[in-house]
């Protein structure tokens, strides 16, 4: 998950290399047109079946967050859920995204506040993250954490990095809806060497 900020990164390195060129100023760009979209039809193809696909994407490797956000009144404590569906979207403006299912108990909360705090888990953390992976439990019971500077969601501690974020848009998609944050503050591990990140892969830890 060290590169969960990658995109960003390589494409402001490719910005700052094409300045570099010694060539003219480019022209203006004129807007390519607008390609026209539309959905696929439920009867246009076969439907995939559901266990075959857990299967070939449990191929992919992805990094392992927990999404926090601030308790709100009437509550007993702040929300959290573990969430391994994010993503960089973003550099201008500065956008992530994470993808949630639409049954899920914790998101309502998260919605409620507006807000979020992505904590990216290090390889020293699954037992944290299965914490934070159940239903119906207090899932800070014992958990240090601080606030997060703008938000004031749960920032764990011991993490690789951390993104405070605003809910800028929410999507449908299938059984999950597709969340869009603007990161209004950001940071890392203040560690000399951080540890390796933890990562999920073929329904396991590695």
């Amino acid at each position: 998950m060290g590169g969960v900020m990658g995109h960003a990164g390589m494409a402001a390195a490719a910005v700052r290399y094409l300045r570099s060129v010694d060539a003219p100023p480019p022209g203006p760009v004129e807007a390519l047109p607008r390609p026209e979209l539309r959905c696929v039809g439920e009867d246009e193809r076969a439907p995939v079946d559901q266990g075959e696909f857990r299967r070939v994407l449990g191929h992919f490797a992805t990094g392992v967050t927990v999404v926090t956000a601030p308790a709100v009144d009437g509550e007993d404590g702040p929300a959290g859920f573990a969430c391994q569906s994010f993503s960089s979207l973003s550099l201008d403006p500065p956008l992530v995204v994470f993808m949630v299912g639409r049954t899920s108990t914790t998101w309502p909360r998260i919605a409620r506040t507006g807000v979020f705090c992505v904590n990216v888990l290090g390889a020293h953390q699954g037992e944290l993250c299965r914490g934070f992976a159940v239903r119906g439990a207090d899932k800070f019971a014992g958990v240090a954490y601080g606030a997060a500077p703008v938000s004031g969601s749960p920032r764990l501690a011991g993490t690789l990095a951390w993104i405070d974020c605003t809910v800028h848009a929410v999507h449908t998609g299938g059984d999950h809806l597709i969340v869009v944050g603007r990161v209004d503050a950001l940071g890392t591990a203040d560690v000399d060497t951080a540890p390796a990140p933890l990562l999920f892969h073929k329904g396991r830890f590695l």
